[in-house]
């Protein structure tokens, strides 16, 4: 299955842009996890009318215009799909994590807190890495086969960011921050991308007002995790940097799925 995660900064903004439509036609996913939908599914009746070979599942925030994920899967495949939201025993109202289950496989579109708006919004940031990450290990402890994508709002390594040094005191590329990542592959859950291509230098988010983008000055910070023990599953993970319209590019993966 082609599976692509892409923080779109509004899907409806990247629909009127006409980028969705060129998105679809050009990459074809079998499923599309989306994060910053920033739409309520009751806004979103024209959309889920255009693309409707796919069955389309949003998990909206509370506040209007604000965070929000979506897992969208085409139409042949979903008949043995059931869709969540959320963690066990975690509430959130910013529909910040939207779940599929196939068969075996649990796939999430998750997008991490930013955490630069508050004391308050930093320590919020922290709890939620923690929560999710004994999540995922519960579900693996369960024998389910677990693969995560989306925003983590992390660059793990210097290698992962244009100007390391210059932001060694900025959210986002903090110990902290940085550390919960090297947990997350302590405990066998893999970043597939640099597993598969450890030296390679590529963004998947840049600061839009300073044109980052033009001069590629950038941040990974979207990436594909899964289970150690999976990684022969997968035929190619590629960030797709030709694709605009947000100020995040998609991340690809092809991976074998038994369903």
């Amino acid at each position: 299955m082609k599976i692509i995660s892409w923080n779109v900064n509004g899907i409806r903004a990247i629909e009127r842009k006409g980028e969705l439509q060129k998105f679809l036609k050009t990459h074809d996913p079998d499923i599309f996890l989306l994060q910053e939908t920033k739409a309520h599914p009751d806004q979103l009746s024209e959309i889920i009318a255009t693309y409707s070979d796919y069955t389309q599942f949003y998990h909206a925030a509370d506040k209007a215009g604000y965070s929000g994920t979506g897992i969208w899967i085409k139409n042949p495949l979903s008949l043995d799909v059931t869709f969540d939201t959320g963690m066990d025993g975690f509430e959130e109202n910013e529909g910040r994590i939207s779940r599929m289950d196939i068969g075996d496989w649990i796939i999430f579109s998750v997008y991490f807190p930013n955490g630069q708006k508050s004391e308050e919004a930093w320590q919020g940031k922290l709890v939620f890495y923690e929560e999710f990450l004994q999540h995922i290990n519960d579900l693996r402890l369960q024998g389910k086969k677990v693969l995560w994508g989306g925003d983590v709002n992390c660059a793990h390594e210097e290698i992962d960011l244009a100007r390391p040094k210059e932001n060694q005191n900025s959210i986002g590329f903090l110990p902290e921050e940085r550390a919960w990542v090297s947990k997350v592959i302590g405990h066998n859950w893999i970043d597939v991308f640099r597993t598969l291509h450890p030296e390679t230098v590529i963004y998947s988010w840049w600061h839009l007002i300073s044109r980052a983008r033009d001069r590629n000055v950038g941040w990974r910070i979207d990436y594909f995790f899964l289970d150690k023990s999976l990684l022969p599953l997968v035929q190619k993970i590629e960030y797709l940097n030709d694709q605009m319209g947000s100020d995040h590019c998609p991340v690809m993966i092809k991976v074998s799925i038994d369903i």
